[in-house]
């Protein structure tokens, strides 16, 4: 999916040379730094350079990294990730399978007044509750948002923003593809993203890796409008890649005013396939941790 030489090739170009101290004139011909420059500014010799790039030489020490890392401008989490890189060979990478305990899944049923999901590092949704399964206007069960924002959005419909989650996407596959190199279902839907979307091969292109704690989440509901949201990320120590995705709203907000309607109302068949277009129905609002979750079998 991805290897040490590739990531710094990507990086490299795309450094401006003036940030570095380094002069640019109109004869320049080189996107971002030359690997002559940034041997130099990392205090190595170009030769063992070469071989970093032309993946004959893998295993940097950490103080190479280190300045890679200083020269590239690399952030915290792209760091991490240019360790994992040089490290690879090194690791387990398989990739892991996530138990969804019953009493995983009872917390998850707790969260009533919130969108609330159990995804892995493919971003496959595991379990969602009620008001997950609402938002999102279909069953949880097979989702996996990735896919979702690409495939089927097409920059239009759920996501206000969906540009920026498209970016946020890509950062975290890829971040997910330097932990997990060895996983084949990973590897797939990367493929499959990449054949299917100009955009997410830009995206893929630049080599960015994010990783997903918290921010702003906007949604364009069609039954109940703007939905400004915040989304929180908790790892789940005992799943490894696994977290439990919170998206809430402000008290006395309009998205909390949204989110009430929305849990007030339930589609005619009650699969949420088609928000949409479906016939709905007041519903009696849930008892706390009362509402279903529907985990993936």
């Amino acid at each position: 999916m991805e290897d040490l030489a590739s990531f710094l090739r990507i990086r490299r170009s795309r450094v401006d040379p003036a940030t570095v101290g380094i002069p640019v004139d109109n004869r320049r011909r080189v996107a971002g730094l030359r690997r002559e420059e940034v041997a130099h500014l990392s205090g190595v010799s170009v030769d063992y350079y070469v071989r970093l790039e032309q993946g004959r030489a893998t295993q940097p020490s950490e103080q190479v990294r280190d300045a890679l890392a200083r020269v590239l401008g690399l952030d915290e989490t792209e760091r991490g990730h240019l360790d994992r890189l040089a490290c690879q060979r090194r690791r387990n990478t398989k990739a892991p399978g996530v138990r969804l305990r019953p009493e995983l899944l009872r917390v998850l049923g707790l969260v009533a007044d919130a969108p609330a999901m159990i995804m892995n590092h493919r971003m496959d949704v595991l379990a969602g509750n009620h008001l997950a399964e609402l938002l999102h206007g279909r069953p949880m069960r097979g989702f996996n948002t990735a896919r979702h924002i690409f495939l089927e959005e097409a920059g239009q419909g759920l996501y206000a923003d969906w540009e920026k989650c498209t970016v946020d996407v890509v950062g975290h596959l890829r971040l997910a593809a330097g932990v997990y190199p060895g996983d084949p279902r990973l590897a797939t839907l990367i493929g499959e993203l990449a054949m299917n979307s100009e955009r997410f091969r830009r995206l893929w292109a630049r080599a960015d890796v994010r990783a997903r704690t918290h921010g702003r989440k906007a949604y364009r509901h069609p039954l109940v409008g703007l939905l400004e949201l915040h989304q929180e990320n908790f790892a789940l120590p005992s799943e490894a890649g696994a977290e439990l995705v919170v998206l809430s709203a402000a008290p006395g907000s309009a998205a909390e005013d949204g989110l009430r309607l929305l849990a007030g109302l339930t589609t005619g068949d009650d699969t949420a396939q088609d928000a949409g277009c479906a016939v709905l129905r007041p519903r009696r609002p849930p008892r706390p941790g009362s509402g279903p979750v529907r985990p993936v079998r």
